[in-house]
This record gives C-alpha cells, structure tokens and sequence, in this order.
C-alpha cells in the first residue's frame, strides 16, 4: 500500500478579505486580537490633538509665569502674605504626604475644638472648694520609688511580686544600654515612628522595671501621648491602671500646676486612656478624687474627657457609686454631675447611693460650694422619678439647711412638681 499524497494547504494571507478566504481550502479561523496601542505622549507628532502630559507641563508653567507677574506687582504686605499662605500650602501638602503626619493633621483640627473651649475658673468656688481640700499634701509616689522600694525589699519578697523574679541590676548590660538609648530617643521625640524596642515592652513580664529605664519622668509630651496609646492597646485591665497611675496621671497633674493648662499631647492621652474606662477610672478619676488635693482646673479638664467620649454603662455606675461613698470634696462634685448629666439610666442602689450623698450634709454647717448646689440641680432634674417619697421629703428639707439665692428655687420646683418612683411603678403595673 503506498503512502498517502501530501496535502499541500496553501498558507492563507492574513487580513485578508473574506470572499478570498471562501475561496481557498482553508478553514476559516480568526485571525487573533489586534491590538491598537496608542503611541506615547512624547511621540505624537499629530497636530490635531495634544497629550495630556504635555498640557499638565503647559499649565504648570503658566501658573508659574502667573504667579511671578502677581509677585512683580505686589505690594510688601501682598508678598508677606502670599509668603505666608504658601508656607501654608506647602505644610498642608507634606502633611497629607504620610500617614504619620496625617494623623497629626486630624489631631490639629481637634486642637482648635480644645482650645477654643476656655475653662473660666472662679475665684469664688475656688475659694469655697478649698475648705473642702485635704491640705496635708502626702507626696505623691513615682514609678522611680516603686521600683527603688522593691529593690530595697528582701530578695524573697521581691520575687513574689515579679513572676520572673529578675532584678533590674541582674539585667543584661546590652539589654541596659539598648533601653539608655530609648531613654534619650523619648526625651527628644517629636512625631515619627517608635523603636521596636519600646514597642515591645507591654509583653515583657517585667515591663515596669524596663519602663523605669526610659524615664518616663523625661518623656516629651507626644512621647507620653504615644506611650499611652501602646499600653492602652496592649496591656490588661490591671496593667494599664497601674501605668495611668503611675506615669500618666503625674505628668498631666505638674503640667497643668506648672502651666495653668493642659498640653494638648496629654489631652489626647487621656482620651485614649479611656479606651480602658476600668483603668481610666480606678487609675485617674478615683484617685485624683481621693487625694483630697484636687483643683478646681483639674477637676474640669479631666471630666471635659468624660464628656467628650462614650463611658460604658457599668463603668459609670460603678465610678458614681465610688464617688457618692468617698469623702466630699469639691472635685467629686465635677465629676458627679459630668456623669449624671450624660442620662444613664441608673439602678435604684446608684440612684439611693447619691441620695445619701446629698443628705449627709445636713448637719454640716458650713457654706457649700457652687459646685455642690449645681450638682443637686442637675440629679433633680435627670432622677427625680427614681426616687422615693421619703427620699424626697428628706431632699427638701436639706435645701432649708443648705440655700443657694439663684439654685435653690430650681432644685425645689423639680422636686415638688415630679412623682416618685412608687407612682411611677405602680402606674406601669395598672398598665
């Protein structure tokens, strides 16, 4: 059997018209996609259109040539102050530039809400609140001499506090050196990014012997704001109260008595201090409160925090307990109203707490700060439904005791014109 002819398929010619294709032997099959590619801005030598590169450089240099005619005819105080807002420009474009620098440009516009709200302070109910201050000021204890009294203690005693039992003098002399230069780097640090070596230590059993190296008595005030932040997001409930008290509630205390105000750094970190309100609460409000030695400046500032954030329920509840048990003085009052303003709806065992809190003054004769009546007017007017019948009369025999000429009036009529909780309970019930 002989071989087969070869067939011989002619080799048909691309793009070539249809009929002629029908034509030949071959199938007809597509020819592919083609692709049409523009050429390049800097190749075009068509006249009929320009590219759009090329008209970006076009209108950049006639707002260049602009610019320098306005210049040419301006007057120096039209020079100073082009000069100005193109300093301006300039710092709102490398601030979008990174991701760094943007948040501060969020930050800044929160700035201007700060600091276009003033504390005014009165004489008057500064005055009155410290006759209500502990004027014994016990020295308030830094990390540093927590950690010089532990390694003062017996060894035995110190590795039943620390889990690993290390000493800051049995540290690894690298390990020292490496946390000397975080010290500095913190003294010093503006904005930017944070050593790793830093970011590390909210995970070391030992973080608060190696934080004692960095001296956080030293840090600048974005050094705090950024510590605050790290802590606040790594650490547990009990941790991050013991670093709200021992460094961040120090640094806002001296700088708001060395400056009459509070850095706006701080004032951030508080707010994000807040992010654990168990911490916040049992490691700066309580204990400011219970050092008797709270100003009025104080007071204000860090309850304007509480205002400006949302406090859990629970969280709040708890703090007005603690406040309405603890012994009077004109910070708990601040603090008392910031929270009974923000209308939670309180148990009856809160509700009964604060009641008490108002009627242990009765027998106190002396003159009660502003402060004081204020805060009576303000849980009149959020709770005067919770409470009971006897709990009212006894509230409007207070104010015969304890008369403000301007508050008094208002706290009567918001306790005469309300029902109690026994008509309230029983009118659900008949519903």
């Amino acid at each position: 059997m002989g071989k087969a002819d070869r067939i011989v398929v002619t080799k048909r010619v691309r793009h070539a018209p249809l009929a002629d294709q029908m034509e030949s032997d071959e199938v007809v099959t597509g020819s592919g996609r083609t692709k049409n590619r523009r050429k390049k801005d800097s190749d075009v030598t068509n006249d009929e259109y320009v590219g759009s590169r090329l008209s970006k450089n076009i209108l950049a240099q006639a707002r260049q040539q602009q610019q320098a005619l306005e210049e040419s005819h301006e007057t120096p105080e039209d020079s100073d102050r082009g000069r100005r807002s193109h300093k301006r420009d300039r710092m709102q474009t490398s601030t979008l530039a990174s991701d760094s620098e943007g948040e501060d440009f969020e930050e800044s516009q929160e700035r201007q809400e700060y600091d276009a709200e003033n504390f005014e302070i009165d004489e008057d109910a500064a005055r009155q609140m410290e006759l209500f201050m502990n004027m014994k000021q016990e020295q308030r204890k830094t990390l540093a001499d927590i950690i010089m009294e532990r390694l003062a203690a017996k060894s035995s005693e110190i590795k039943t506090q620390f889990s690993d039992g290390a000493h800051v003098e049995d540290m690894d002399p690298k390990v020292a050196e490496m946390y000397d230069g975080v010290r500095v780097f913190l003294s010093r640090y503006r904005a930017g990014k944070l050593p790793k070596a830093f970011k590390i230590i909210p995970s070391l059993q030992n973080w608060e012997q190696v934080l004692f190296l960095t001296d956080p008595d030293n840090w600048t005030a974005a050094s705090v704001y950024q510590a605050t932040r790290l802590f606040a997001s790594n650490l547990k409930e009990r941790m991050a109260q013991r670093f709200y008290n021992l460094v961040l509630l120090p640094r806002v205390r001296d700088d708001i008595d060395e400056y009459k105000r509070l850095n706006f750094h701080l004032y951030q970190a508080l707010r994000k201090a807040i992010f654990k309100p168990a911490a916040f609460f049992k490691g700066i409000i309580l204990p400011l409160c219970e050092s008797g030695t709270c100003t009025l400046r104080e007071a204000i500032i860090v309850s304007s925090v509480i205002t400006r954030n949302s406090v859990p329920y629970l969280h709040a509840c708890a703090c007005m307990l603690r406040l309405a048990e603890m012994e009077y003085s004109g910070a708990n009052s601040i603090f008392l109203r910031v929270l009974i303003d923000k209308k939670y709806t309180l148990p009856y065992r809160v509700v009964d707490a604060l009641v008490y809190h108002f009627l242990r003054f009765e027998n106190d004769r002396r003159e009660l700060p502003v402060l004081w009546h204020q805060c009576f007017l303000t849980f009149a007017q959020r709770y005067k439904q919770d409470v009971s019948e006897e709990q009212k009369e006894a509230l409007l025999k207070l104010l015969k005791v304890h008369n403000h000429p301007q508050i008094t009036n208002d706290i009567r009529y918001e306790l005469n014109n309300s029902t109690c909780r026994e008509s309230s309970y029983q009118a659900e019930s008949m519903e």
